[in-house]
């Protein structure tokens, strides 16, 4: 799979926004955005990504929750490329699937565990690839000097709920993606 920030050249506050391709961009894959961002950068550089011939560039869109940052420019793509929109909140304007926790989705050519982790949010998510270990954390602190920071989220808790999980490169909500510190 390949991960890439569609938000990069930002010129307001937003959230990431990762466009998810398979590695041969196969018509079998999903080019999948997670969040949309609210910059309108987002979509100028959804133009310029190779997502494959006779693929449409976006062909769903999964939101880590609801916050504005993070779906702002939902309505516009949902206009432009007409994606399926998957949220855990049913309370979300243009989502098309709910999703739960356990769930599985696959985003470019890669299959993603759905991991619900109330935390920053009543509605937030992350996405688990096993293989990779790879996580969408959205704004979820999986370590504590990263992620936004949010009076109402204990680490802990999310620590708990991923301590089962082999987390190698983490892709938050905010910031650059990392490589998640392994335990001694």
């Amino acid at each position: 799979m390949r991960i890439s920030n569609m938000a990069r050249g930002n010129t307001m506050y937003t959230s990431n926004a990762y466009l998810v391709r398979g590695d041969w961009n196969a018509l079998g894959d999903w080019n999948t955005l997670v969040d949309t961002g609210r910059d309108p950068v987002v979509l100028a550089n959804l133009e310029q990504a190779a997502t494959g011939v006779g693929k449409p560039r976006v062909e769903q869109v999964v939101l880590t929750h609801g916050h504005y940052d993070h779906v702002g420019m939902l309505q516009a793509i949902r206009q432009r490329y007409r994606p399926l929109v998957y949220a855990f909140s049913p309370h979300l304007d243009g989502v098309d699937r709910i999703l739960a926790d356990g769930d599985s989705l696959m985003l470019g050519d890669a299959w993603f565990e759905v991991i619900h982790v109330p935390c920053h949010s009543q509605d937030s998510i992350c996405l688990y690839h096993s293989g990779s270990g790879v996580l969408f954390s959205g704004d979820n602190p999986v370590e504590p000097h990263q992620g936004v920071s949010d009076r109402n989220c204990d680490c802990g808790e999310l620590a708990s709920r991923l301590s089962h999980f082999s987390v190698h490169m983490v892709y938050p909500g905010h910031g650059g993606e990392y490589v998640k510190a392994q335990p001694n």
